[in-house]
């Protein structure tokens, strides 16, 4: 769905989101069962998970101390005293039939986070409000599966694994303008999960999920738009795609003098549009109150002490010190810093005393396509970041060339070991003399009468033909630099 670019300019959106991180506890929020993905159908299960008369929920501490962590990463404020509470809903996949989750007395709240955008070439920062973020239970997992012939009708099955495992859920302001900036946003909550190490953030798997509300109004009006609820997507790129469709949809709904519904909303990746779903309840349908086989928590002084000590760098912090301090641009430290692992690689690497530059490229171009191609992370990988370090220092004080280190790279990442001593056991190093590279060329040029007649007859182009000729002879190891210069003269002579 299109708009005519003038109507576009009349209104705004008005957007949050809603994103639920699955934590990566051992055990579930309150049993001793396993939160571990991927196991046989209803095997992750107890008394506590399947809601048997007489048993009683008991919070994992780790849970805690994650929410905590989560919560301090995005600037919040932590409660010292929160609560949870019972949120009565039918959940066909929740035996019990109602969610503990945390009501009006979350244990972090008044937080943000900034993103980053590229916009013509440049980078655009905006800081994005978080309005809390609260520990819940998971719901189970519902399985459609078809036709019962015998009883003549659909049916379903479910499986409670997940029910019970801890989420946080993070609820943003409504600051965010359009599904660019509510990826980014997305994005960063992710990266900021995984530095924490508190989550693995893996959308395919469920463990981040993300709710959309969005609103259309006229700009410079002050009040909010009827609020819909997109759910459903499970890429940043439909997150992005979801929205602006649905920005589009109400925009043409209220140009045309049609009411548009509080509802929820689905995102059907086929045909690259939103479905409704139902009727959206507000927070009175719930009928919450609070958990009474729980006790209030207190955070402690000490608690928050210690839990904040422990938080690393995190990717915001990483970005700016790479920019300001390494001079790297906007868009490579947005590379290198998306994953702590590049990251800490990266940093290895570096203090060896290898160009941050050259280093940074290395990872984001070869070692980036053979870690994609094989299916690997960085970690997987033989070749150590002092080793990297080690051949891009050949590489600059022109022991090899550019062209040797890539010719040793899969070996290097496959076997590992080091560069300085394969380049002297197999005789890598790079021809500098320039008597040598000379007397190559000559043969090159006496084997090739004919291309340099074509030179000279103004097929300049052929220059680049001598150039390789002369890489072929030696092997890749004459000074690419030097082989030009002197080439050049020769040819033109």
């Amino acid at each position: 769905m299109t708009a005519a670019a003038p109507v576009k300019t009349k209104y705004e959106a008005v957007i949050g989101l809603e994103t639920h991180c699955q934590l990566s506890t051992e055990t579930k929020i309150f049993s001793t069962s396993s939160a571990a993905f991927g196991a046989d159908p209803n095997t992750h299960v107890d008394p506590v998970t399947m809601g048997l008369p007489g048993v009683l929920p008991v919070l994992n501490e780790k849970v805690l101390e994650y929410a905590v962590k989560a919560g301090l990463a995005l600037n919040c404020q932590i409660a010292p005293y929160s609560k949870f509470d019972r949120k009565q809903y039918f959940y066909p996949d929740l035996p019990k039939n109602y969610q503990i989750s945390q009501f009006d007395l979350p244990i972090a709240e008044h937080g943000w986070l900034e993103i980053e955008l590229i916009e013509d070439g440049e980078p655009v920062r905006k800081r994005i409000g978080v309005t809390r973020l609260h520990m819940e239970e998971d719901a189970g997992k519902l399985v459609h599966a078809g036709s019962d012939s015998l009883a003549g009708s659909t049916y379903s099955l479910v499986d409670y694994n997940r029910a019970g495992v801890p989420l946080v859920e993070i609820v943003s302001e409504p600051d965010i303008r359009s599904g660019a900036e509510a990826a980014a946003y997305a994005e960063e909550i992710r990266r900021i999960i995984r530095y924490l190490g508190v989550g693995d953030g893996n959308m395919q798997e469920g463990s981040l999920r993300c709710d959309v509300n969005i609103s259309v109004r006229p700009v410079g009006q002050e009040e909010f738009g009827t609020k819909v609820e997109i759910k459903n997507m499970n890429s940043f790129s439909a997150i992005a795609k979801a929205i602006d469709y649905e920005i589009e949809r109400q925009i043409a709904a209220v140009e045309a003098g049609e009411p548009i519904y509080q509802e929820t909303r689905l995102w059907e990746e086929g045909p690259q549009r939103t479905k409704s779903m139902r009727l959206k309840e507000g927070s009175s349908d719930y009928r919450y109150f609070p958990e009474p086989d729980l006790p209030p928590i207190e955070v402690t002084a000490d608690q928050l002490s210690q839990w904040k000590s422990e938080l690393p760098e995190l990717p915001a912090q990483k970005r700016k010190r790479y920019e300001e301090a390494l001079g790297l641009s906007a868009y490579d430290t947005g590379v290198i810093a998306d994953d702590r692992a590049v990251a800490e690689y990266f940093e290895r690497a570096i203090a060896t005393g290898a160009s941050s530059k050259l280093v940074a490229n290395w990872i984001m171009s070869d070692i980036a396509g053979y870690l994609n191609a094989e299916k690997l992370s960085i970690t997987d990988t033989k070749l150590s970041a002092e080793a990297l370090a080690e051949m891009v220092k050949l590489i600059e004080d022109g022991t090899i060339s550019n062209k040797i280190g890539k010719d040793m790279l899969p070996a290097l990442l496959k076997n590992g070991g080091s560069p300085k001593e394969i380049v002297e056991s197999k005789g890598l190093s790079q021809i500098s003399d320039p008597a040598e590279i000379e007397a190559m060329i000559d043969e090159v040029i006496a084997a090739h009468p004919d291309e340099l007649a074509k030179f000279k007859a103004g097929k300049t182009k052929l220059k680049g033909f001598f150039v390789g000729q002369v890489m072929k002879r030696t092997g890749g190891r004459a000074d690419p630099k030097l082989t030009n210069q002197l080439l050049g003269k020769k040819l033109s002579s």
